[in-house]
């Protein structure tokens, strides 16, 4: 039993070892840290749309800039787009599931707000939808996905495509980023 644990573990390390060695990957943190700083100077807000785990993740990181990271101070406006069930479940019923996220966007999204959608495989239908509205609102998109980058590849503004097909090691990767992304942006903003 204890092999099999290290051998997860050492995966895991493995993960974000090919990303700390990534110059090009750090330079893309470092662009999306800027492009979330500048919205919430400017005002404007910072969306997160996650399924299953990725919503959980979703929900975790905008809860860092809405409540606090590592500094007592002003709330920061971000949300995760699937905590309002009544209309997550009616939506779903009445239209589709693949246009939760989208039809969100419409009603809340300004231009200058950015969306952060997380999917492992990159191809998550709702969040796929969510950043066409965005292209057509002019609201920025980070795309948190795994290898491949799959159909949000060519949607994200900035893509964070963590360098594996492994969904828990990806999810893994993708909290570890959104961590260093939030920390930099309170830090930016509050000092």
């Amino acid at each position: 039993m204890s092999t099999k644990i290290n051998e997860i573990i050492a995966a895991s390390i493995e993960v974000k070892s090919q990303i700390l060695q990534d110059a090009q990957f750090s330079a893309t943190i470092e662009k999306a840290i800027v492009l979330i700083t500048e919205a919430f100077q400017r005002g404007n807000s910072v969306y997160f749309a996650g399924n299953g785990g990725s919503a959980a993740d979703a929900q975790h990181l905008a809860a860092e800039f809405s409540g606090r990271f590592y500094k007592d101070r002003k709330a920061l406006p971000s949300e995760a787009l699937h905590c309002n069930t009544s209309y997550l479940t009616a939506v779903a019923n009445d239209y589709s599931y693949e246009v939760i996220y989208s039809r969100l966007i419409e009603g809340l999204a300004k231009p200058g707000d950015v969306l952060v959608g997380i999917s492992t495989s990159g191809n998550s239908g709702n969040i796929v939808k969510a950043f066409e509205k965005c292209r057509e609102l002019k609201v920025s998109t980070i795309g948190f996905t795994g290898a491949h980058g799959g159909k949000m590849k060519e949607l994200s503004d900035l893509l964070l495509n963590v360098p594996s097909t492994d969904t828990p090691r990806i999810q893994e990767s993708h909290i570890l980023i959104g961590h260093i992304i939030c920390e930099l942006v309170e830090k930016n903003i509050f000092g």
